[in-house]
């Protein structure tokens, strides 16, 4: 583009912070004096010349003077819209400022050049798209504002200079923006500049719309939630009216509860953020239930609920008594709980580092011996409630930790269940069957039983629901099982462990007369003096109606008794009051089932014959008699070796090779025709075959079994034995012994052999036990022979049994 060089002199007025582009009309205030100084000497030269004053605007940045300028013309002095002096001024022409120069009036005056800034004609194809795109972004932002009558002027402007200058007008170009367009002398290059500048004004302006959009939207929204909120709350209110509830009865203000709750401060915090997200959330979300389940578990949990103990230790110790008999292990420990708790409040030692006194006891015992009813009366004489926890079958270990509260359905588990149902932190829980506790993919729960049951852990317990600390540490647990094998040996080195070994006879006939009786003929429609057990009754149902370690069926044979009696009664058969005696348990409830050996026959005992011995053993019923029965296959059927029956584990296999190679080697200074072992075959059963069994407490009994097959010497019927045999003939240790021997005793056994290193065993006995039995010690399997074996006859030869 060309531009001439025409000369020019005018007045200055400067636009602080302004812009006026050619082709703008603006007004300016006279009070300005720089304005009206420039207006002034331009009228002054206007009268010397023809035409209409002319001024010169010049934008004026932080006091910088740009450097181009607009030729303006004053169109009309008058008063402005608010009374105060003014001229209207028309931007004409570009002007580049040069020197300065002199002139009438208070002015300063410069010299400059008007500059040539005609588009090109005709115009280029992309100059008419590039007019065709600003009109097309002026129409679209002059409409939303509504100026639809500049609209219509936009359009008619053709000229690419007027076009480009008329954005002068627009309100968002910043003041550096419209210096750029004025000291642009191109056209097409300004028109270029102006389109940007529409372009990205109008596309912040779709995102602010966009923006406000959705905030109107939000507000709208929550106006609308607040209003039904409001009305939902007035239609609840009617109903509780109409119902007549109170206010109180259904609050759904958790914030209140929580903050009025009895809460430990860190649960407080928890409980509060959850209550924050409640009142985020709407009706409609899922974790809006969830978090008011959360809330409702959290609120019910006794934190700071404790009952007070009991320290009567006469007290505690008379209520054990009198509800249990025997026990005397678990009344002892209990007492001894109770006493050091006694002596820790009085010296102010309740809680040390954290953590209380409470308990962790494991009882294990046979079924029926009174694990889970001991559980509610160790609360009893503690005055602490009680709640069970049965965990035989739980394969889950989210049955004990809780589930995650992302899960649907999602509980606490059943310790936190457990607190909750008792009411107060420091109950006693029964953790019923825990030998039963399985596991499989979804977890082990006896692994999660771990920190429950640690006393140095269980005061932070977490909860996989609940996900804040629980203190278990005031808890007593008392957990039950029946085999200790099954307990995992990380969890059973947490417990104390206490064996319930069964009852004696004489426990279980004071049981029967105190605790089973009573309750019995309560069940039965009966009183006391109605019907009556006299002790020789109970001791014949004790004895051999029933052979147990428990009084599981001792409970069962007594109802079973009194229906009888109660039916005969009804039936016209039988006058009340009626006084039941040994000699009448065979007519109303049959024969007995446990006859012992010793009141068999002699011809009829299974120990008539040489080769069979009696051994015992423990099983998860508690101790019971095992007979060992031996032959020796026929020399002409060639079957050598060792055959063992009665479905027997490992261990007991290699008792038997290790009592038949003892046998082998010592068999010609113990006077026995060994030869017999080399050439036939040799069988050794265990009858009840269908039982596993296992273990090496068997091996003497073995051991005597052969020895009395190979020197024909009968096994005294009265002698039971237990012990481990070692090649050498040592009889070595074995457990169970308090167990075996009641099992001994409950048989009609009346001399047991045990070995020697197991005699401080016998302390655990009941004396009334040990008092009717003939307990033998024995280091070496001569000794067993010499005891176990009836003297051979004068001159006898041995007859060995051929198995069929």
């Amino acid at each position: 583009m060309a531009s001439t060089s025409i000369p020019l002199t005018l007045p200055v007025l400067p636009l602080d912070d302004e812009v006026v582009l050619p082709g703008m009309v603006v007004p300016l205030d006279l009070n300005d004096g720089d304005v009206r100084a420039a207006v002034e000497a331009a009228q002054a030269a206007a009268r010397n010349a023809q035409g209409k004053p002319r001024v010169l605007l010049v934008p004026r940045i932080d006091g910088t003077y740009a450097s181009t300028g607009v030729l303006g013309t004053v169109e009309q002095v008058g008063r402005l819209a608010d009374g105060d002096p003014g001229a209207l001024i028309r931007g004409r022409e570009r002007v580049r400022i040069g020197a300065g120069t002199t002139g009438p009036g208070a002015a300063l005056w410069v010299e400059g050049t008007v500059v040539d800034d005609r588009a090109p004609d005709p115009l280029p194809g992309n100059v008419v798209e590039l007019v065709k795109e600003y009109k097309a972004l002026a129409t679209s932002w002059l409409r939303k504002r509504g100026a639809w009558q500049v609209v219509d002027r936009v359009q008619a402007i053709d000229d690419v200079s007027a076009l480009a200058d008329n954005s002068g007008y627009s309100p968002f170009l910043t003041t550096e923006q419209k210096v750029e367009l004025l000291e642009t002398a191109d056209p097409v290059a300004r028109l270029k500049l102006a389109t940007q500048h529409l372009r990205d004004h109008l596309a912040e302006q779709d995102v602010a719309e966009t923006i406000a959009k959705d905030v109107q939207e939000g507000v709208d929204k929550q106006q609308r939630e607040f209003l039904l909120r409001r009305q939902l709350e007035a239609v609840r209110k009617e109903l509780r009216e109409l119902n007549g509830e109170t206010e109180g009865e259904e609050s759904d203000d958790y914030r209140a509860r929580v903050e009025a709750a009895d809460l430990p401060e860190k649960v407080r915090e928890a409980a509060l953020k959850e209550v924050d997200k409640l009142e985020r959330a709407s009706d409609q979300s899922p974790e809006g239930s969830w978090i008011r389940t959360w809330l409702d578990t959290v609120l019910e949990l006794p934190w700071n609920e404790r009952t007070e103990d009991s320290y009567d230790i006469q007290g505690a110790k008379a209520v054990l008594d009198a509800e249990h008999a025997g026990l005397e292990d678990v009344k002892e420990r209990i007492t001894e709980y109770l006493a050091v708790r006694k002596r820790r409040s009085e010296r102010g030692l309740g809680v040390v580092g954290g953590r209380r006194g409470g308990a962790v006891l494991a009882l294990v015992g046979p079924p029926g011996v009174g694990k889970t009813s001991l559980g509610e009366s160790v609360a009893h004489a503690m005055g602490r409630k009680f709640v069970r926890v049965a965990l035989g079958g739980v394969r889950d270990e989210a049955e004990i930790r809780g589930h995650r509260r992302t899960y649907v359905g999602a509980l606490p588990g059943r310790i936190v269940r457990a607190i909750k149902e008792a009411g107060s932190m420091n109950p006693v829980v029964l953790l019923d069957e825990i030998d039963k506790v399985g596991s499989d993919f979804r977890g082990d729960p006896a692994a999660a039983l771990l920190e429950v049951l640690d006393p140095a852990q269980n005061h932070t317990f977490r909860d996989h629901y609940l996900e804040v600390e629980l203190d278990l540490s005031d808890v007593v647990f008392l957990a039950t099982a029946n085999v200790l094998e099954a307990i995992p040996e990380a969890l059973l080195d947490r417990m104390e462990l206490v064996r319930l070994d069964g009852y004696t006879e004489d426990e279980k006939v004071v049981i029967a007369r105190d605790h089973l009786l009573p309750r019995q003929l309560e069940r039965a429609g009966l009183s006391g003096d109605e019907v009556a057990l006299d002790e020789g009754a109970l001791r014949k149902l004790a004895g051999e109606y029933t052979r147990e370690a428990g009084v599981r069926n001792l409970e069962r044979s007594i109802a079973r008794l009194l229906r009888k009696v109660a039916a005969q009664h009804e039936l016209g058969d039988r006058e009340l009051p009626f006084t039941v005696t040994r000699d009448d348990l065979r007519g109303l409830i049959g024969r007995p089932h446990h006859v012992p050996e010793s009141a068999q026959d002699p011809a009829e005992r299974r120990t008539a014959v040489p080769g069979v011995a009696t051994g015992l053993a423990v099983t998860g019923a508690g101790g019971d008699v095992l007979f060992v029965e031996a032959s020796l296959a026929d020399p002409e059927t060639g079957a050598a070796g060792l055959t063992l029956t009665g479905q027997l584990g490992d261990v007991m296999k290699e008792s038997a090779q290790i009592a038949l190679s003892f046998l082998r080697s010592h068999g010609a200074e113990l006077e026995l025709p060994v030869g017999d072992l080399k050439d036939r075959g040799v069988h050794i059963h265990f009858p009840a075959g269908a039982v596993p069994k296992d273990g090496p407490s068997a091996g003497i009994t073995m051991t005597t079994a052969l020895a009395s097959l190979l020197s024909g010497r009968l096994v005294r019927t009265d002698v039971a034995m237990t012990g481990e045999v070692s090649l050498t003939g040592r009889v070595l240790p074995i457990g169970g012994v308090k167990q075996k021997l009641l099992a001994a005793h409950r048989a009609g056994v009346t001399t047991v052999i045990i070995p020697k290193r197991n005699e401080p065993d016998l302390d655990d006995v009941p004396a009334e036990v040990l008092d009717k039995l003939d307990v033998h010690t024995v280091t070496d399997v001569r000794q067993v022979l010499e005891l176990a074996l009836s003297p051979a006859t004068q001159g006898a030869q041995p007859e060995v049994p051929v198995a069929a």
